[in-house]
C-alpha cells in the first residue's frame, strides 16, 4: 500500500460522539491524581495522535455482550436493561448501537452468538498517516487494550496470537472490520507480513502460565523475539518489545532505575520468564547495534485492568473476585511485601508514546504509588463494598483477609523510578489506584451478572 502523502485528503477531525444520556442514572466521573476529570486517554505527541474518548473505549469492555432469554425466543430480556444496565451505564451513558447481542439461555446454559451489526466508529486517516501495525500477543490482556486504541485511531492492525493465555473474545468485536486481521500463529515460528510498526507483546506473563511449560516460555522469549526482530529488519519496521520489571529480579536497589542491572536467580522457578525477558532485551539491542533495527524497550511494572484473567494468580484479580464472591481474600506471606500497580490505560498511553518517540534506551512504565499487599487487600475490600452499596447488593458478611505461605523467589519490593519516562516521553500515570480498581470491580461484577465468571 502506498504511503505517499495525498494532498486532497485533509487531516481528520478528532473523534467525537454524543451518545444518548441515561437520565435516570448519575454518571460516574473518573478523576485523575490531580482531581481533574479524565474524559480522554492518550496524547498527541511526537507526531502521533493517540487520543480517544474514554467512554468510547469503555464501551468495548465494560458493556455486557449477552442478552438473557427464557425458552421462548420472543421473550428476550436485554442484560443492558434493568439491573445489569446499572452495572454499565453509570460509566458508559450509551454507545449500545455498536454492540453485538448474543442470546444467553440460562435454563439450558446455552448461548446463541451473533456478529456485530455495526462496528464502533474509527478515525478516517489519510494513507500518509495510516500505519500498518502488527501486535503479537494482541488477544491478551494488555494486547487487546492496545488493539482497541490503535483501531479507534484508524490504523490497520494485525493481531498474532496462539491463544495460550489470550482469548478471541477480547478482540472479537473487531473481527470482520476492514482495518483488522486476526491470525492464529505461534511466534516461535517465523511469520511474514508487511508492516510499519511491531508491538511484540507475545509471552505468558503470570507465574501459573509461564511456569506451566518453562522451556516453552524461554523459547517464546528467545525465538519469538528473534523472529519478530528478523521481520522488523526485513520490513524496516520500528520494533517495540514489552519487557518487564522482572528483569530486576528481587531488587537490592529501591526504587529501580533503568540503569540497575538486577538481582535474578537464574535457576529458580521464575527464571524461565525473568531470564527469558533479559535475553530478549539482549537480542533486541544486538539487532540495533548489528543491523540498525529501530528498537524500543518498555519495562512494564505491575499492571491491572479489565480483561485480566480472573484465575491467573495475579494479586489484583484474585482479591477482587474473592471479595465479590464473598470468599476470604488470600495474602501470601505476612502482607508486608510491596507492589506498585498501574492501570492499563496508563500503560497503553506509555507504550504508544514510547513507540513514536525517539527514545531507544529501556524505559520503565509503571506507577510509583507503593502499597503493601496487606494494605492493598484492605483497599480492594473497601472498594468492592462501596460498589456493592451503590448498587444495593446485600452482603452476607464482611470478607476476611487470610495469610498463607509465601511462594519461592517472590520479590519483597518493587517500585519503578519513572524519571526517564517523564523526562523523555512526557508520560506519567494519570489514574489513581482507587479509580482503576473501581472500574475493574464493575467489570468483574458485570461479567458475573452475564454468567461468564
Amino acid at each position: 500500500m502506498s504511503h505517499s502523502p495525498v494532498s486532497s485528503v485533509s487531516s481528520p477531525a478528532p473523534l467525537s460522539f454524543h451518545p444518548p444520556a441515561h437520565a435516570s442514572l448519575k454518571q460516574i466521573t473518573t478523576l485523575d491524581k490531580d482531581g481533574q476529570e479524565i474524559t480522554t486517554v492518550g496524547f498527541n505527541r511526537f507526531g502521533f495522535d493517540s487520543e480517544v474518548p474514554l467512554d468510547v473505549l469503555r464501551s468495548l469492555y465494560l458493556r455486557s455482550h449477552y442478552v438473557l432469554s427464557t425458552n421462548n425466543l420472543d421473550d428476550v430480556n436485554d442484560l443492558d436493561s434493568g439491573a445489569a444496565e446499572i452495572q454499565h451505564a453509570k460509566f458508559l451513558q450509551g454507545h449500545a448501537a455498536y454492540q453485538s447481542k448474543s442470546i444467553y439461555h440460562p435454563d439450558t446454559q446455552s448461548i446463541s452468538y451473533t456478529t456485530l451489526s455495526r462496528f464502533p466508529p474509527v478515525k478516517l486517516l489519510p494513507p500518509s498517516q495510516r500505519k500498518r501495525i502488527l501486535v503479537t500477543g494482541g488477544a491478551g490482556f494488555v494486547g487487546s487494550h492496545l488493539v482497541d486504541r490503535l483501531m479507534l485511531l484508524g490504523h490497520e492492525v494485525t493481531v498474532l496470537d496462539n491463544f495460550f493465555t489470550g482469548s478471541k473474545t477480547t478482540v472479537s468485536h473487531w473481527i470482520g472490520h476492514p482495518n483488522f486481521e486476526m491470525v492464529r500463529h505461534d511466534v516461535v515460528e517465523p511469520f511474514m507480513i508487511e508492516c510499519d510498526q511491531i508491538y511484540h507483546l507475545a509471552c505468558p506473563a503470570s507465574p501459573p502460565h509461564y511456569q506451566f511449560n518453562a522451556v516453552k516460555t524461554i523459547k517464546t522469549s528467545f525465538m519469538g523475539t528473534l523472529n519478530m526482530l528478523g521481520l522488523a529488519k526485513r520490513t524496516k519496521a520500528r520494533f517495540l518489545i514489552s519487557s518487564t520489571s522482572e528483569v530486576y529480579g528481587d531488587p537490592e536497589v529501591h526504587p529501580q532505575t533503568e540503569e540497575y542491572w538486577g538481582h535474578v536467580n537464574p535457576i529458580g522457578p521464575r527464571a524461565c520468564y525473568d531470564e527469558g525477558k533479559r535475553v530478549a532485551e539482549t537480542l533486541t539491542y544486538g539487532f540495533q547495534r548489528q543491523d540498525g533495527v529501530d528498537v524500543r524497550v518498555a519495562r512494564i511494572f505491575n499492571t491491572y485492568g479489565p480483561r485480566m484473567n480472573p484465575y491467573d494468580g495475579r494479586v489484583v484479580s484474585n482479591f477482587i473476585v474473592q471479595a465479590l464472591k464473598g470468599e476470604d481474600m488470600t495474602v501470601y506471606g505476612d502482607g508486608n511485601q510491596t507492589r506498585s500497580f498501574q492501570y492499563v490505560h496508563d500503560l497503553i498511553d506509555g507504550l504508544i508514546t514510547l513507540m513514536n518517540s525517539d527514545e531507544t534506551r529501556p524505559v520503565n512504565i509503571g506507577n510509583s504509588d507503593e502499597f503493601t499487599i496487606g494494605e492493598f487487600a484492605e483497599l480492594v475490600r473497601e472498594i468492592v463494598e462501596k460498589v456493592q452499596d451503590q448498587d444495593g447488593d446485600l452482603r452476607m458478611r464482611r470478607v476476611d483477609i487470610v495469610y498463607k505461605e509465601m511462594p519461592t523467589d517472590d520479590p519483597q519490593k518493587r517500585r519503578p523510578d519513572t524519571t526517564r519516562a517523564k523526562e523523555s516521553l512526557g508520560w506519567q500515570p494519570r489514574w489513581t489506584v482507587r479509580m482503576g480498581l473501581e472500574e475493574m470491580v464493575r467489570y468483574y461484577k458485570a461479567k458475573m451478572a452475564e454468567g461468564s465468571i
